[in-house]
C-alpha cells in the first residue's frame, strides 16, 4: 500500500494512521527494519499533527483577538423547548 503524503493528510487521517503505527509496534511482531520505518512514519505524523493543532490554536486566537469586545457567554439550552 502506498503511503500518502504526511503533509496532505487531514489531522483525522493522521491520528488514525498513528493509532495503527502503534498497535503495531506495540505487539513487536515486525521486523526490525519495518519497525523503524513504521516509527519513523508515526514520527512524522505526530509532528504534522502537533503542527495542526498549533495552526487552529493560532486561528482561534486570532479570531478571540479581533473580537475581545463581547465576551463570551455560557450556552443555555434550557429555553430552547
Amino acid at each position: 500500500m502506498a503511503s500518502k503524503k504526511i503533509e496532505n493528510m487531514s489531522f483525522e487521517a493522521s491520528v488514525e494512521e498513528l493509532e495503527t503505527i502503534v498497535q503495531q509496534l506495540e505487539q513487536g511482531d515486525l521486523p526490525l527494519g519495518k519497525a523503524l520505518t513504521q516509527f519513523e512514519r508515526g514520527i512524522g505524523l505526530a509532528r504534522n499533527g502537533q503542527q495542526k493543532l498549533q495552526g487552529a490554536q493560532q486561528k482561534v486566537d486570532i479570531l478571540m483577538a479581533n473580537n475581545g469586545e463581547s465576551a463570551l457567554t455560557p450556552f443555555d439550552n434550557s429555553q430552547e423547548s
